[in-house]
C-alpha cells in the first residue's frame, strides 16, 4: 500500500520529465493500493490554480477518487504533536512531516521524488524504483 506524495501527482498532471514513469506506475498499481492525504489533495488544487490549470484539478478528482478507488487519508488534531515531533526529529517541512506521519500512522510506503524522506525511518521509493522491483 502506497502513500503517493504531491510531487508525484503533479509530475503527471503537469507532464514533467518523469511523467511517463508516473503514468506507468499508476497504470500498473491497482488504485485500491494507493492513498493520498487531504493535505496533498489541497496542495495539488493550490498549485494547479496558481498555474491557471484549475480545470485539471476537477479531472484529477474525478479520475482518482470518483472513478478510481484511491483512498483519501488525513491526520486529526490529536496527531499534531506527533507531526511536530517528526518534523523536528527528521528536519522536515510541515508538508513532508504531514505526509510522513500519515504514512507511518496508516502503515503505507511513501512514493515521492522528495529526498527529504530519505532522512526518515520510512524512507521513500520513486515510481521508477517500484516499477523495477
Amino acid at each position: 500500500m502506497y502513500l503517493v506524495d504531491t510531487n508525484v501527482w503533479l509530475e503527471r498532471l503537469l507532464d514533467q520529465s518523469r511523467s511517463e514513469d508516473v503514468s506507468r506506475f499508476l497504470e500498473q498499481t491497482p488504485t485500491d493500493r494507493l492513498f493520498v492525504t487531504d493535505f496533498a489533495l489541497h496542495s495539488i488544487g493550490v498549485v494547479l490554480r496558481r498555474l491557471d490549470r484549475f480545470e485539471a484539478f476537477g479531472r484529477f478528482v474525478q479520475d482518482v477518487f470518483i472513478e478510481g478507488a484511491v483512498g483519501l487519508t488525513r491526520l486529526g488534531p490529536e496527531d499534531m504533536q506527533r507531526l511536530v515531533a517528526a518534523a523536528e526529529r527528521f528536519n522536515l517541512d510541515f508538508d513532508d512531516a504531514y505526509q510522513y506521519l500519515a504514512a507511518e500512522k496508516h502503515n503505507l510506503a511513501i512514493v515521492s521524488f522528495d529526498g527529504d524522506f530519505d532522512r526518515t525511518k520510512l524512507g521513500r521509493r520513486t515510481p521508477l524504483q517500484l516499477l523495477e522491483a
